[in-house]
């Protein structure tokens, strides 16, 4: 498996090198690899090992571990190696006492007896209030409930986990109850391979039950149910007479496992967990962006080929610089467009960052669409994603030093130093108020002090070394000219008119390119926040391509109107003009929290609305250094097609 992926590793960019002697470094964190390079075979009468992951409930977005609730336990809890991905995303595998023998069945299997004091039932009642859900894994594939449903183009759809239990009513009584899933009845599916007569995994599905168990006697533990006795041809098949959560009552935990076999090969069994009906959507999704795109890139092409080459042509024939003089428009400013802006510094580092981001964006893109982060493995496109980021800190110390030095600067170590702190150190403070308030409410979702030592080396140990490396780099090579000089004495800009006022013209740019994603930030939302699978990874490449190609168009559209207007000041709203997108994602997330989610209690809204902020300000930072390069090749092409003495 370690060499499989190393082989993977062997033909990235040597950027990648630290990022993987430091993974050496910790023990259980794996690399990506491509699905279905390590299916494992049984034989009749395998042992199988079903292990248990974290509860979890789309009301509060607390994760917990499966033993925070008094659930019958093995002799000895293991927990399972975990990599880096699976620990910040609440993960917390373990040994299950759960025994399955592959290919026989069971019937009323007993698995253990647990009386209730007070605070168990409190304990329950809690999380059956919050929804929460029991997350479990055979062979690496997530325990779903298969639920009919006749509205849908397939007759089958799949939600991971079961409710520990529901809320209800006796009939004939108002009172509200609280009753506990307490039988499980299990489907292993498997594929049976006719030439070696083994058996691979392909599906695993459970049923749950609520039963109030009884039997004769004194509990001991060969006592037989007489309410799921496989002898008497008694089986659990619906909650008539469920169980309620007493003080000083006892819960009774069994399970049956039933085989089936099925015609789903081993490389396809997650494609029903994948399966998306809402193709249709996303398609909508693309053409509707498509059409923004189109629109743009007319303007743009009006822009260049008409007025622009009209322009270029009209002004290289006068003959006089009075003549030049009279002119109007974006030709007038040609002395004070390449003027520095004020904070250039800030600039600088802000583009770096968003250097650093896209290229993080487009590689884990471009292995997400190849196939290499699949599902089966948990917590990889997280790993991928933070392992991408750090390495492509050689990048943004390049882009930001060598855009400093254009600027005339000359503390070249500043602006690196910088560039590797500044955004990786508002994130870090904001995700550990965030990982603190996890902590107090006592979640597995709270990220570990060895995993935080982990991510602090990743940033001082490889991120901060790398952006340096490549700030030395970048400044050493040579700074790009300027294809005019500037005026000693800043020009005068005229007054503006309101519909050019910067506010508005900025907030006016981001509208396009979050129209063109908008769509496919609902499904994103829905699988991070409603607990569902997202494997769109072709529809999202075409819409990142697509959001690329619109923050840029956006850009050189508002900013060769601004320079029509004789406003030179075009470095700070050619970034902020397409970042303001990044506000109005925000908004969205806000409209989708109030409408979609459940959430009520304060601690899970802050973790909402501390994540989406992280995730709008990155989006600013990607989208804002899209505009900005857009516009400065745009400045570039026309001002160097001018021929001024």
């Amino acid at each position: 498996m370690e060499s499989q992926s190393r082989s993977i590793h062997n033909k990235r960019s040597m950027a990648m090198i630290p990022a993987l002697l430091f993974l050496s470094l910790i023990h259980g964190v794996h690399c990506f690899y491509l699905p279905g390079v390590a299916p494992e075979d049984f034989q009749k009468g395998d042992p199988l090992k079903v292990k248990v992951n974290k509860l979890t409930s789309i009301k509060t977005q607390l994760p917990y571990s499966y033993y925070s609730l008094p659930f019958c336990t093995p002799e000895k809890i293991v927990d399972s190696a975990e990599n880096l991905g699976e620990v910040l995303r609440g993960d917390r595998i373990e040994n299950s006492p759960y025994a399955f023998t592959m290919q026989e069945p069971q019937l009323c299997t007993v698995l253990c007896r647990i009386m209730i004091d007070a605070k168990t039932a409190k304990q329950f009642k809690e999380k059956i209030d919050d929804e929460y859900r029991v997350n479990m894994i055979l062979d690496n594939l997530p325990l779903v409930v298969p639920i009919k449903r006749l509205d849908q183009a397939s007759n089958t759809v799949y939600q991971l986990g079961y409710h520990i239990g529901l809320k209800g009513q006796h009939a004939g009584n108002k009172e509200e109850k609280y009753f506990i899933h307490n039988h499980l009845a299990f489907t292993v599916k498997y594929h049976r391979d006719l030439q070696t007569g083994s058996s691979r995994i392909v599906g695993f599905e459970v049923k749950p039950y609520s039963i109030k168990h009884e039997y004769e006697g004194k509990w001991s533990e060969k006592t037989r149910l007489t309410t799921c006795d496989p002898h008497m041809k008694r089986i659990v098949v619906n909650s008539n007479t469920p169980l309620e959560v007493e003080v000083n009552k006892e819960i009774i935990f069994s399970y049956d496992v039933e085989y089936q076999e099925s015609d789903v090969k081993w490389a396809s069994r997650w494609d029903s967990y994948l399966l998306m009906s809402d193709d249709q959507i996303h398609w909508f999704s693309i053409v509707n962006s498509l059409m923004i795109v189109l629109f743009l890139t007319g303007m743009v092409a009006m822009i260049m080929l008409r007025t622009l080459y009209r322009d270029i042509s009209k002004y290289n024939e006068l003959e006089t610089q009075e003549e030049a003089l009279e002119e109007t428009g974006w030709k007038l400013v040609h002395g004070d467009v390449f003027r520095p802006p004020s904070n250039s510094d800030l600039l600088c580092v802000y583009v770096g960052t968003g250097v650093q981001f896209l290229g993080m964006v487009l590689v884990t893109m471009i292995f997400a669409v190849l196939g290499f982060l699949s599902p089966s493995n948990r917590g990889g496109l997280m790993t991928a994603m933070l392992l991408l980021w750090v390495s492509m800190g050689i990048f943004a110390g390049y882009a930001s030093t060598n855009l400093y030095k254009m600027f005339k600067g000359a503390e070249w170590k500043k602006i690196a130093a910088k560039t590797s702190f500044m955004f990786p150190a508002i994130v870090f403070v904001i995700f550990f108020v965030l990982n603190a308030l996890i902590w107090g409410q006592k979640s597995s979702g709270a990220v570990p002090f060895g995993t935080m030592f982990a991510l602090v080396f990743l940033w001082f140990g490889i991120s901060v070394p790398l952006v340096i490396v490549g700030g030395y780099v970048g400044f050493k090579k040579p700074a790009m000219e300027d294809p005019v000089k500037t005026n000693k004495i800043p020009r005068q800009i005229p007054e503006q008119a309101w519909y050019m006022n910067p506010i508005f013209s900025i907030l006016i740019g981001g509208i396009l390119p979050f129209g063109a994603v908008f769509i496919e930030l609902f499904f994103i939302l829905t699988s991070i926040w409603l607990n569902q699978f997202y494997y769109m990874f072709g529809f999202l490449f075409l819409v990142f391509i697509i959001l690329l190609i619109t923050c840029a168009e956006i850009t050189i559209v508002l900013c060769y109107f601004q320079l029509c207007s004789e406003d030179y000041k075009w470095w700070w709203r050619s970034y902020l003009t397409s970042g303001s997108s990044a506000l109005y994602l925000f908004l969205y997330a806000a409209f989708y929290f109030f409408t979609k989610l459940e959430i009520t209690k304060l601690v899970s809204g802050l973790l909402y609305f501390g994540y989406m902020l992280i995730a709008s300000y990155a989006f600013f930072v990607l989208t804002g250094t899209i505009g900005f390069y857009a516009c400065f090749c745009f400045t570039r092409l026309i001002y160097s097609s001018l021929k001024i003495d």
